[in-house]
């Protein structure tokens, strides 16, 4: 096979996991309602879901950036593989015994997959093609995330959410017997999707571990690389962008896990007719990020970053204001504006970091905790105030500080490309 090939078909491949840990993500917030009534969680303990998930992303990064120094991107995305499959097979256990923290440790499980595989596919999609390119490219790539974002929240409204609401009235009118038997059946509900998951999941991982694949080889000149000694967070474009991804990760599960909560707040619509709301939102987050790709042949990155972080503060103003349908199309609208948010901040936090890329790359993934932070935050702020509305506020905060990182990244790195080579696997 020739080289372009080679390239071309290690694209599509790694292209594909994008869409894979797109559709993981994506179920939690069908998980977080799914689960609140199963067991009977509050908001706050419901966030929990999102805590467990990016909890991992903080703690594996660095292993997994070490991992893949010592052993290369492809055990380390077969490895993350296998990791994402045990963990959806826990989820089977998990609901068999009803039992709320086995279900996180399940979500722990998949998620520290996840960080193995986003630490390498993210640089390894930046890095395969011309540097100027790149922030366009990882974007590209992240549509299929965005495709799968679409697809997630439709997948869990047919096979996970049964429609069934649990209010005080019909529990008041239920004996402890009948209580515990509809939520094991709510429980039992996950068992068989999750099992499909796993298996869909090896099966890549096989498919993997027999292509040869391109390994990525930083540049190490001296216009492009860390000087030897000089301490990683001196670099102003990595520093700005690990706490820009920090609050966007935070903001981006913020809005998403709490939008089924929120229609059924400001609008009393069904968790059925919310989560095909949240897959349209999705489907916007997808069409968002092809759009945005788009729009960076003519408009700078960190100018378009800019832009639409100050579109999301005025449309979460409206959510938090005004809710009812008006709240909900602009949530919908903030998930649009979203979209080429995390591979625009990954790309321009990697810049300038030379044979420093692969660990610039697993400090951006650890950044990634925001997701299991702010929900908590948010998910407090729902219990003590009542109200899920106002609780919006979290993530119109968190808008601000990349909206800072976009301007000083236009402002220092006008006429800055980093270069990134790569060059076959042996």
């Amino acid at each position: 096979m020739k080289k372009t090939q080679r390239y071309t078909f290690a694209v599509v491949l790694i292209t594909s996991l994008f869409f894979l840990w797109g559709f993981a993500h994506n179920l939690n917030p069908i998980l977080i309602p799914h689960l609140k009534k199963a067991c009977q969680l509050t908001d706050m303990q419901s966030a929990f879901i999102d805590s467990s998930f990016f909890i991992a992303y903080f703690l594996i990064a660095l292993p997994a950036g070490m991992f893949m120094k010592r052993y290369g991107y492809k055990a380390g995305i077969c490895f993350g593989l296998l990791l994402f499959a045990a963990g959806a097979f826990l989820f089977y256990p998990a609901a068999s015994i009803r039992d709320f923290g086995f279900f996180l440790l399940a979500l722990f499980v998949i998620a520290s997959g996840l960080t193995f595989l986003e630490t390498a596919a993210n640089p390894y999609i930046n890095a395969l093609g011309d540097p100027s390119k790149a922030a366009q490219r990882l974007n590209f790539a992240q549509s299929f995330n965005g495709l799968a974002a679409t697809l997630a929240p439709l997948f869990g409204r047919s096979f996970i959410l049964s429609g069934n609401q649990l209010t005080q009235e019909t529990k008041a009118g239920m004996s402890p017997g009948e209580l515990n038997a509809f939520l094991n059946k709510e429980a039992s509900a996950v068992q068989i999707p999750y099992l499909v998951i796993g298996l869909v999941v090896l099966l890549f991982a096989f498919i993997i571990w027999r292509t040869s694949l391109p390994e990525i080889a930083e540049d190490t000149t001296e216009a492009n690389e860390i000087k030897p000694g000089t301490s990683i967070w001196k670099e102003k474009n990595l520093v700005g962008g690990v706490l820009a991804q920090f609050f966007y990760v935070g903001a981006q599960v913020c809005v998403g896990s709490f939008f089924i909560r929120y229609c059924g707040f400001v609008a009393a619509i069904d968790e059925k007719a919310a989560a095909l709301y949240l897959s349209i939102a999705l489907l916007g987050f997808m069409i968002g990020r092809f759009f945005g790709t788009f729009l960076m042949k003519y408009i700078k990155p960190s100018t378009l970053l800019f832009v639409y972080s100050v579109v999301n503060i005025i449309l979460l103003l409206v959510v938090i204001m005004y809710g009812k349908m008006l709240g909900i199309y602009s949530l919908i609208g903030v998930e649009f504006f979203m979209s080429i948010m995390f591979p625009t901040i990954f790309s321009l936090g990697l810049e300038g970091l030379g044979r420093k890329t692969k660990q610039g790359s697993s400090l951006l993934i650890m950044s990634i905790v925001g997701g299991a932070l702010l929900p908590l935050l948010m998910g407090r702020v729902s219990d003590a105030s009542k109200s899920i509305q106002i609780a919006y506020a979290v993530p119109a905060i968190c808008f601000i500080p990349i909206a800072y990182f976009a301007a000083r990244f236009a402002y220092r790195n006008r006429n800055n490309i980093t270069a990134v080579k790569v060059q076959p696997a042996h």
